[in-house]
């Protein structure tokens, strides 16, 4: 039903107060004028407000077709007494409240056809004659190209077959609101019936019922407020019936959730719908999902340019570069600090990227006049619920750039399948990206509120015992999969695919942990995780964090008065040096050292170890004859132990001198001794055929490719060869075949099988640059001995 107008009807509405009352009745003009006895062209011509005022039978016969209420045909009878008004142009509307849009239609424009309804004309922007006109486009407006190509795209066709309806969701200050308004303006010719934006204010602290939405929309579609029905759905039902053959374009700001749009969205003809919303809104059937991201490096650049000027930015390129990053490329933050360097022309980008540089005062620098990037995270915050509100605290304590939900549960105590329910929904809520395969990550910017919200919202005990319980689950993990690559505990490669995974994706966080428990005492922790990821590190000797880990380990030793601990801990940390980081004076000093503390001890495997180390070190100086000392010496510290470790080295001391031969010219030698070598280590394969010790047979095969090479023995290199490879593939390691490949394709064309090799150097080309981590000439030793000397 149609609401009546409370006793008041403003003159001049009789066609709009008829139509509206028809429209909501579901009758057809045809079918009114039949029940009427009225002819059609009249009551068009009263619809259309041409006829001045209609005789009061005819007005009876229309309110008894229409079953109105005696105060509905009161009004409607009073309305046409008052005939047709003069031309006034209405006061400004409160803010809010939006003004009927006067609108006759000029002559020769086309009329209202069928049961379009109430004629309308769009609210001009700048007109004052509609609360719901669009705001004025930002001429500084950057990027979006592709997406907003999308959206000319979809208004372009002529007869769509559903309602096209776009949903621009993602995080807060990604510039939602400027994206759809700027795309409305660009749009606005293909919509000629009207361009409304209505704010349905889901941050504010009453957000917008569809039911009052429905009210303004169609106030400001010309609809009297006498002809506005009480219900919602009757609101919904007028709303779609007067946008059904209108080419209209609605934007919908800042939506709540679904049941705040559906009602307002058209259920058939050419309308086209915005709706932004930082929500995923996933219950919304039947939409164009359009999920905005950060900017690019170059388009950051060029907003700042645009806002700040093209001469002051285009002055400093690497500086500029180091704004938009501690920015996060994010528009909002972007925006700010543009704006703020237009308001201190005399100040430098470098002076700004110097005062955002430190974390705790960014946040603060990040407003200008009513521009901020904490409200704007602070009204979603406090619309969360409580456990969503911890998850997204506690996810600020993780370190690296993503995490999973089992790291994020780790903090946040409630288990894991929960915590990844919480994720989720904040995902939904635009405040944390989920990257799929269980990896979610914070903004920069999201992730500097959510700490604030931490030592806000959480006292210090609490965050601590939080960050303990993180750090022991996580070191624990670590040492449990770090042991699956020791062949002490590994009997196969069963979980070393997993374990290698997650130690390779979450050592931001375990490296963390590591560090929280050398800060917080425990020492012991930090030495047993060390211990159990030296024989990780074997797959991974590129990683920059093999000399924290070690460093810290050492720290821990030495902190607990444990000079076994010490004397391995910096055999390890030596190794780091030499071989991680090709630094090779250093490590030779820290070899030098563990192998005094190993004498001091009378630990022979460690002083076999020291000596490795201390020869690999001296090699890479090129001092061969040093090195072959050295290395003999360690070869006799080995001899007489019994166990695995002890095994390896002697290997790696024969591998260490067969490389030493090589590189001094001695090729022959160095093929005799690397055989040696190579039975040693396949024997450990048939014993314990783990990945550590086809990774150790694998590079010891490609060496004696190597070897065989010096001696343009092709055939028995390329034998080689594919003997590493076989055990490359074993090891679960067919990234650290780019090496051998390439070597293997050399061999290949010295024996005049070029088509061959080009097959495997397009393979290998491939792999190039992948993972440096790969290349058997620097690759750690297995154990406590480089398997690469």
């Amino acid at each position: 039903m149609v609401a009546g107008d409370g006793g008041r009807t403003d003159t001049g509405d009789f066609g709009r107060l008829l139509a509206g009352y028809r429209t909501a009745a579901g009758l057809t003009q045809e079918e009114l004028a039949a029940a009427a006895g009225v002819s059609l062209r009249a009551l068009g011509d009263m619809e259309r407000g041409r006829t001045r005022g209609p005789q009061r039978r005819t007005v009876r016969a229309l309110a008894a077709a229409l079953h109105l209420a005696d105060d509905r045909a009161g009004a409607l009878e009073r309305a046409a007494q008052a005939g047709r008004p003069r031309s006034v142009r209405p006061e400004p509307a409160p803010v809010g409240t939006p003004v009927p849009v006067e609108a006759p239609v000029p002559v020769g424009e086309r009329p209202p056809v069928g049961d379009r309804g109430p004629a309308l004309r769009a609210p001009a922007v700048g007109e004052g004659q509609s609360s719901l006109a669009l705001p004025r486009d930002i001429a500084d407006f950057t990027a979006r190209e592709d997406v907003l190509a999308e959206l000319v795209a979809l208004a372009s066709e002529d007869l769509p077959a559903h309602p096209r309806v776009v949903l621009v969701s993602g995080q807060p200050g990604l510039g939602k609101t400027a994206f759809a308004l700027h795309t409305a303006h660009v749009l606005a010719g293909r919509f000629p019936d009207g361009q409304l934006s209505l704010n349905l204010g889901a941050m504010s602290a009453q957000p917008l019922s569809a039911h009052d939405a429905l009210g303004q929309v169609l106030r400001a579609l010309g609809v009297p407020d006498a002809a506005v029905p009480v219900g919602a759905e009757e609101r919904a039902g007028l709303y779609r019936a007067l946008v059904r053959e209108r080419r209209l374009l609605l934007v919908l700001d800042d939506a709540a959730d679904e049941g705040q749009v559906r009602p307002l969205l058209p259920g058939s003809g050419p309308t086209m719908t915005i709706v932004t919303s930082r929500n995923l809104l996933p219950g919304l059937e039947s939409v164009r999902r359009l999920s905005l991201d950060v900017l690019t490096a170059a388009e950051a650049a060029d907003l700042l340019a645009r806002i700040a000027g093209r001469e002051r930015i285009g002055a400093a390129p690497d500086t500029t570069a180091e704004l938009a990053r501690l920015c996060g490329y994010l528009p909002l933050a972007l925006r700010i600090a543009g704006q703020r360097l237009v308001a201190r022309p005399q100040q430098t980008v470098a002076h700004l990227v110097r005062q955002l540089a430190a974390e705790e005062n960014r946040l603060d620098l990040l407003q200008t006049g009513d521009l901020a990037i904490r409200p704007a995270f602070d009204l979603s915050y406090r619309r969360l619920p409580a456990e969503s509100r911890l998850v997204l605290r506690r996810s600020a304590l993780t370190a690296g750039p993503d995490f999973s939900a089992a790291v994020a549960a780790a903090h946040t105590g409630l288990p894991e399948v929960r915590t990844e329910l919480l994720l989720e929904q904040l995902a939904d809520a635009g405040l944390v990206q989920a990257l799929g395969a269980d990896r979610y990550r914070l903004h920069d910017l999201i992730r500097l509120c959510a700490g604030e919200r931490l030592a806000v919202d959480e006292t210090a005990e609490e965050v601590a015992q939080a960050r303990d319980r993180a750090a022991r689950l996580l070191l624990g993990r670590t040492v449990a999969c770090g042991l699956r690559f020791d062949p002490e505990h590994a009997e196969d490669g069963t979980g070393t695919a997993e374990a290698a995974q997650w130690l390779e994706r979450e050592h931001p966080d375990w490296l963390a942990a590591l560090h929280h428990a050398r800060r917080t005492g425990l020492h012991r922790e930090v030495i047993d995780t060390a211990e159990a990821v030296h024989w990780f590190s074997d797959r991974l000797m590129s990683w920059g964090i093999w000399e924290e880990v070690f460093q810290l380990s050492v720290d821990a030793a030495r902190a607990l008065g444990d000079r076994q601990a010490e004397a391995v801990h910096v055999n390890y940390l030596a190794w780091t040096y030499v071989t991680c980081l090709h630094r090779y004076r250093q490590g030779i000093e820290l070899a030098a050292e563990g192998l005094r503390l190993a004498q001091e001890l009378g630990d022979r495997e460690q002083q076999g170890w020291a000596l490795v180390y201390l020869s690999t070190g001296l090699r890479r100086l090129e001092r061969h004859h040093e090195a072959l000392d050295s290395i003999q010496r360690a070869a006799d510290a080995f001899a007489g132990i019994d166990n695995r470790s002890a095994a390896i080295g002697r290997l790696v001391a024969l591998r260490v001198t067969a490389n030493c031969l090589r590189e001094s010219g001695r090729p022959e030698e160095a093929a005799d001794t690397r055989r040696r070598v190579l039975a040693g280590a396949m024997e450990l394969v048939e014993r314990r055929p783990s990945p550590p010790m086809h990774l150790l047979a694998a590079m010891t095969a490609h060496e004696l490719g190597l070897d065989r090479a010096a001696l343009k023995h092709w055939p028995a290199a390329e034998a080689a060869y594919r003997q590493a490879l076989v055990h490359y593939e074993e090891a679960g390691r067919p990234d650290s075949m780019t090496k051998t490949l390439t070597e293997l394709g050399t061999a290949l064309i010295e024996q005049g099988r070029a088509e061959e090799a080009r097959e495997l150097l397009t393979e290998a080309l491939s792999g190039l640059g992948e993972d440096s981590r790969t290349d058997p000439d620097t690759r750690r030793p297995l154990g406590r001995g480089p398997v690469r000397p």
